[in-house]
């Protein structure tokens, strides 16, 4: 997650000005100060009381009166009472055209605060639903028409299918044993949703502080980043779509309609899209989560009000892009990092996959700003600048996460560069806590990376496999409230501070859920998807 912004403070400087001036004013006002003293002490010591009380009485008087007659000369405020009581100031005209300010800039504190619900106000002009009709049916446990149009147009069939269609029953069990699964890692994934789905909260979302709501809850190592519940709800339901459950189908169908309509309902709807920015804590993070969310909803169950929200999202994400340099970041087209722009391309891969409108030019500039952020063709990657030419100090999340973008974007098995930087992973391997590795666990690159791994396949994909799934079963939580969940105690991520264990606790069971939850792209029996993305 983003880390929050440091404030320098900087010393006053000195009074203008010979310094040795202001040390010998210092010095004569401390010898005036004891001469003071001292006829003081003599003042009260010879006079009787009373006739200091009267002295000091008659003193304040002739003060009082002085500072009242000088306020009173000086004065230039004056109020004018309205003829009516009661009026108003409705009528009161405020020109305000001379401030000559920027209105634009402004656009966004339209957002509403992270505690806040509020209401869906309208429509996009782009969608044909509703938005307080998806509440009303999610709330019902309704689905509406399948969009079959768009749909079909995406080369889908069935309920679940393309890139996702590995998470129904029969396929997820073939991918399982395929890939490298084992029972032991399904029954880890399916502890991880035991315990996500009890600490969901009672209006249906989570909080990375699960501690918080009623029941039976761990009270053990809870994120500090309270305010994005959006960014917290959308990690808990990735974990349940990834293993096949949506709001229609699934055995926990129930908490997936619950929490599609907290976020629903903490939506905001403008000209700008559909949007689940969290201004001060989540930010651009919380869209890009809710966005795949929606998305991969859509893909799995053809729901046209899903996918009228998953539309808008897409339309907030192009919209937020810098159209320069083509990234995404905290502020709207703000130049991007490699972090930010990984969840957005994820989110509009799934869209592009199910079927919905993606502009072309927002992937072109999304290529352009991996090219920017990159070295070596294309092999790695930096946070927000091209990385360092020492390979001592290259960077493994930026790296994972670049590469994944760029399979995505149309790079196949064999481009070179690609090839150079998955040898460079394999290399390096899963950063797990070991000699090599005494900082500890880094969940957010072990995520993506494995992605990298597992798509790119062979003998490099078996040996990752085995290291990461054989320590995330091992690791997982066996007892008392925090079975089920993970947590890392680690310098090498920032998300054990922000997200805490339900952070971690997602991102462990998304990576093992990694075997069926995405098909693979360089498998010959792959279908022949709309892939790639331009």
């Amino acid at each position: 997650m983003n880390q929050p912004n440091q404030l320098n403070q900087v010393p006053a400087p000195p009074p203008p000005g010979n310094p040795n001036a202001v040390d010998a004013d210092e010095e004569t006002e401390e010898e005036g100060l004891l001469d003071e003293q001292g006829r003081k002490f003599v003042f009260f010591n010879l006079a009787p009381s009373w006739l200091v009380s009267l002295l000091t009485h008659v003193l304040l008087i002739v003060l009082l009166a002085v500072v009242f007659m000088e306020q009173k000369r000086n004065s230039t405020i004056s109020f004018v009472a309205a003829d009516t009581p009661g009026e108003s100031l409705e009528g009161v005209d405020m020109d305000l055209e001379p401030l000559d300010f920027d209105s634009s800039a402004l656009e966004m504190k339209e957002v509403p605060q992270e505690t806040e619900a509020a209401p869906l106000e309208a429509n996009l002009a782009t969608l044909d639903t509703q938005p307080q009709d998806i509440i009303s049916e999610l709330a019902a446990g309704e689905s509406s028409m399948v969009d079959s149009e768009a749909m079909s147009g995406a080369g889908l069939t069935g309920s679940t299918s393309g890139e996702i269609s590995g998470r129904d029953g029969d396929n997820r069990s073939k991918l399982l044993r395929k890939y490298g699964g084992t029972p032991d890692s399904e029954e880890a994934v399916k502890l991880a949703l035991e315990w996500i789905a009890k600490h969901q909260m009672e209006d249906g979302g989570w909080n990375f502080d699960h501690t918080i709501g009623s029941g039976d809850r761990s009270r053990k190592n809870p994120g500090r980043m309270t305010d994005a519940r959006n960014a917290a709800t959308a990690m808990a339901l990735l974990p349940f779509l990834g293993a096949g459950n949506t709001h229609l189908n699934g055995e926990y169908k129930d908490t997936v309609r619950r929490g599609l309509s907290f976020l629903l309902q903490r939506a905001r709807v403008d000209s700008k899209g559909l949007s689940f920015y969290e201004p001060s804590s989540g930010t651009m993070y919380s869209h890009g989560l809710c966005s795949i969310v929606f998305c991969e909803a859509y893909a799995m169950t053809g729901d046209k009000d899903l996918g009228s929200a998953a539309q808008g999202c897409v339309k907030f994400i192009e919209w937020f892009q810098d159209n320069r340099g083509g990234g995404w970041r905290y502020d709207p087209q703000q130049p991007g990092d490699t972090s930010i722009v990984g969840w957005q391309l994820m989110a509009l891969k799934s869209a592009k996959q199910s079927g919905l409108n993606v502009r072309k030019e927002t992937l072109k500039l999304a290529t352009r700003y991996l090219d920017f952020a990159s070295s070596d063709s294309g092999a790695f990657y930096g946070y927000s600048s091209p990385p360092s030419a020492d390979p001592n100090y290259r960077e493994r999340a930026p790296t994972s996460i670049g590469l994944l973008c760029r399979m995505y974007l149309g790079w196949d098995r064999d481009h070179p560069s690609l090839k150079r930087g998955v040898a460079w992973l394999a290399d390096e391997g899963p950063v797990l806590r070991s000699e090599r590795n005494p900082l500890g666990v880094n969940m957010y690159h072990n995520y993506y990376a494995t992605q990298v791994m597992k798509q790119y396949g062979g003998p490099e994909w078996d040996k990752w496999n085995n290291e990461m799934r054989d320590f995330l079963v091992k690791s997982i939580s066996k007892e008392g409230l925090e079975r089920g969940s993970w947590f890392f105690d680690s310098g090498n991520d920032l998300g054990t501070e922000t997200g805490g264990r339900l952070y971690y606790t997602s991102l462990c069971c998304m990576t093992l859920e990694v075997y069926y939850r995405y098909m693979p792209l360089y498998d010959d029996k792959a279908s022949a998807d709309p892939f790639p993305l331009d």
